[in-house]
């Protein structure tokens, strides 16, 4: 900053308020100094500028460390809400810790190296909001804990529910199953996973539906055997509701080998689920789509309204995945089946 501030005869300080704006300059002293930065090829350093200003204009977007890892779907709310800091002005950086341990993450706000962070994967009681509100550091969520104390974005996860299940009832459906993410998820309080449970049972029974729901770890192999076990012990199943991308290429191999063809004989449908993964599999599959854009634009802007203090309380947004048709769901045929490959007929 000295080497331009010379070069362009000015003060040191003239130079600093022609960066951060913080005292109105002149046009032509802008000019100069703008000159005098590209003569030298001068670029502010970042954690410098954080150390004078307090404010790093980095942020944190948390996702944990997770048995499934990070797949397509998850990257469309990361990218999103990278794409939105940018515009913005702000950095963002991907950070990853385990959910029940918030120690590092004590360390990390304590560093002063991010002015806010993102929660995903959040839980029904979550350890990591709990320490960021006694904290009183800036965050927002992509999910939302129990207690509903926080402003967060969200997937409508009842209304998602009761549209695919309103998608294969309309088809005339009445057996479906739903497999969903791993029994230790749930144990745990993950979110989408207790309440896409719930919402599942709720809504089979009023509408008087026959519903069996499975957890299933997040792997082909898994997906393999959770199918082949429904096939056996629900032979009238006519469709399968997916919430787990890990698993659906087993659950695929399972329908072929029992001699179903999707969705003639079994229809089935992934929920939450990107459109690009989707378009990997053979068929193409139906999909209750995520607005993964959408979250991860809108949660970014929450947390950065409320690091400069534009914030008006704190805003609660649940948005439904929305129904993308492909090639794997379709009218129900009661003279098709698993039953019926074995030699039974179905009612």
């Amino acid at each position: 900053m000295l080497d331009v501030a010379k070069r362009a005869k000015v003060s040191l300080s003239t130079v600093s308020y022609a960066l951060n704006g913080t005292r109105p300059i002149s046009e032509e002293t802008r000019r100069r100094i703008s000159k005098a930065m590209e003569e030298l090829d001068y670029r502010p350093h970042p954690l410098a500028r954080g150390l004078a200003s307090k404010h790093s204009r980095i942020l944190a977007i948390l996702f944990p460390v997770i048995e499934r890892g990070i797949g397509i779907t998850e990257f469309e709310f990361i990218n999103s809400a990278a794409h939105t800091a940018s515009q913005n002005g702000y950095h963002l950086v991907v950070w990853s810790a385990e959910t029940n341990e918030p120690d590092e993450l004590r360390q990390l706000t304590q560093q002063g190296l991010v002015d806010g962070v993102i929660l995903m994967e959040v839980h029904i009681n979550d350890p990591r909001v709990n320490l960021l509100r006694k904290l009183e550091f800036p965050f927002t969520m992509i999910g939302r804990c129990d207690d509903d104390q926080d402003g967060y974005v969200d997937i409508d996860f009842d209304g998602t529910m009761e549209h695919a299940i309103r998608h294969l009832s309309g088809l005339g459906h009445t057996r479906i199953a739903f497999v969903n993410q791993s029994q230790a998820t749930y144990d745990a309080g993950y979110g989408p996973v207790v309440r896409t449970k719930k919402a599942f049972e709720d809504q089979t029974a009023a509408s008087g539906l026959n519903g069996v729901m499975r957890f299933c770890r997040p792997s082909p192999q898994a997906g393999f055997e959770a199918c082949k076990e429904l096939l056996s012990e629900h032979p009238k199943l006519t469709a399968i509701m997916v919430m787990n991308d890990r698993a659906l290429p087993g659950i695929l191999q399972a329908i072929a080998d029992h001699n179903l063809k999707i969705p003639q004989d079994l229809s089935v449908v992934a929920l939450v689920s990107s459109v690009r993964m989707a378009e990997m599999m053979i068929p193409k599959l139906t999909t209750m789509e995520p607005p993964g854009v959408e979250l991860g634009k809108l949660a970014t802007e929450l947390l950065i309204n409320n690091l400069e203090g534009k914030s008006d309380g704190s805003p609660r947004i649940v948005i439904p995945c929305h129904l993308v048709m492909g090639e794997s769901s379709g009218p129900c045929n009661s003279n098709t089946g698993y039953q019926n490959q074995q030699g039974g007929k179905l009612p």
